[in-house]
């Protein structure tokens, strides 16, 4: 087998991947890395446009944030923007749309209301918008046909115009890379069809045992989704945890129904994001509603059965883990979601059981109007803690201290690209000795 060293390795193209390889390119003085993808193309799975919301996440519409949390999330989702104005993606892979959460019934108006006047001191540009001014900026909204409108009191908080709101971020995905080999004058590679078998560290050395090679390197980091947790049991680390995938589906309506996105309100036991329309880019902005959540027993949801093996022996199954199972079914809000959400994945039931859901957005929907997307969706990796005894939310991330990082579950997924990639960074240039150019970072992103 053929060997070369790199001083870094990163292993999966995804967004979080790329964004890593453009800042170590951008940012510091790290002379050779590679990032390795087992398929052919960079974002092949869940940051491929097709798989994800395709929505940068602010937290200006997320009901689930605190308002600490949205604090930082605001910041962070700059970064995405900052970097495309840069390059001037605007309108090519990055785009403006308006954008709002929908409040149904008492409770949920006044919800938010009370968040309106919370948060607008995060987002200047927030407004609201009653049943009114709904009738003319999304009437679908309101109507449930062209004469008789929703009996339900509405209100919605969002931005009319003004905000970069929608990227696609496998295309963004494959501007990284690009870019990270066009500014690096040194060894910055992409090894595509390179799926990594074994991870060994000898010495002060990483063996990475792949398909067809074996790889060295003085650091690793490893952004392969739930594969991520996978690889990490393999070396030994992070015995106490475990990972139940959750799989997002959408439908399609067969016309443009929402001239921005429309969100739910969430329900905060639930990790999961509330169902949502938005129009979508990669479909001549016809209107996809989305995600449902389906827990599936495989790591990666459209090739083979080879991840399905690789999910039972990642889950490590046991009296810890049946307790937390049982104990998230006792929760009636969560067993009700789940028995919804796989009702949703049924062929003839399916279509019947989300319209329902859906008609919470556009009170004028029918069976007809809507088609199940298929090959639309990815697995998000939902981490369990058997120490805790809990599902655990928002990121995963274990961090060794010996060289090698291994990143699970984003938060606020692909949107934080940029903020994982700068943590990386960090334990990266503190274990190799090297220097990261923060005054230069801080200045593409945050000025």
């Amino acid at each position: 087998m053929s060997q070369k060293h790199y001083e870094v390795v990163i292993i999966g193209g995804g967004i979080s991947g790329s964004a890593l390889m453009y800042c170590l390119a951008n940012f510091t003085d790290i002379k050779s890395v590679a990032l390795l993808e087992k398929y052919d193309t960079i974002a092949p799975l869940n940051s491929k446009g097709e798989c994800n919301s395709q929505t940068i996440h602010s937290g200006d519409i997320e009901t689930n944030y605190s308002f600490d949390k949205a604090k930082s999330v605001a910041k962070i989702a700059q970064m995405p923007i900052k970097y495309a104005l840069k390059y001037n993606y605007e309108n090519k892979f990055m785009f403006s749309h308006q954008k709002m959460v929908l409040g149904v019934g008492e409770k949920e108006c006044d919800l938010i209301q009370s968040r309106f006047e919370i948060f607008k001191e995060i987002y200047p540009y927030l407004e609201l918008f009653d049943k009114n001014e709904l009738k003319s900026i999304e009437p679908n909204v309101v109507f449930k046909d062209h004469k008789s409108e929703r009996s339900e009191k509405i209100l919605a908080m969002g931005a009319r115009v003004g905000q970069y709101t929608t990227i696609d971020f496998g295309a963004m995905s494959v501007s990284l890379v690009n870019n990270a080999k066009t500014i690096s004058k040194d060894d910055y590679e992409l090894h595509l069809n390179c799926n990594v078998k074994e991870i060994k560290k000898i010495g002060d050395k990483f063996y990475l045992k792949t398909n067809d090679s074996v790889i060295t390197a003085s650091c690793v980091v490893v952004n392969a989704g739930s594969y991520s947790l996978f690889l990490a049991h393999q070396m030994g680390y992070a015995q106490h945890l475990s990972t139940l995938p959750v799989a997002g589906s959408f439908y399609f309506a067969n016309k443009k129904l929402l001239n921005g996105k429309v969100y739910m309100v969430q329900n905060d036991k639930l990790p999961f994001a509330a169902l949502h329309g938005d129009p979508d880019i990669l479909a001549n902005e016809l209107t996809r509603f989305g995600p449902t959540a389906l827990v599936m027993p495989k790591l990666e949801r459209y090739h083979g059965m080879d991840s399905f093996y690789d999910f039972f022996e990642c889950l490590k199954f046991d009296k810890k883990i049946a307790k937390i199972f049982i104990d998230l079914l006792k929760d009636r809000d969560i067993a009700n979601y789940l028995i919804k959400n796989f009702l949703y994945e049924i062929p003839f039931i399916n279509k019947h059981a989300f319209v329902k859901e859906a008609r919470k957005i556009v009170p004028s929907l029918r069976i007809e109007d809507i088609k199940y997307a298929k090959n639309f969706g990815g697995i998000r990796p939902q981490v369990i803690d058997k120490n805790s005894g809990k599902l655990e939310f928002g990121e995963g991330k274990i961090v060794t201290n010996d060289g090698i990082i291994f990143n699970m579950t984003p938060s606020p997924g692909a949107t934080s690209c940029f903020a994982t990639a700068k943590s990386d960074l960090e334990h990266i240039v503190a274990y190799l000795d090297g220097n990261f150019n923060i005054d230069k970072f801080n200045a593409e992103f945050f000025e």
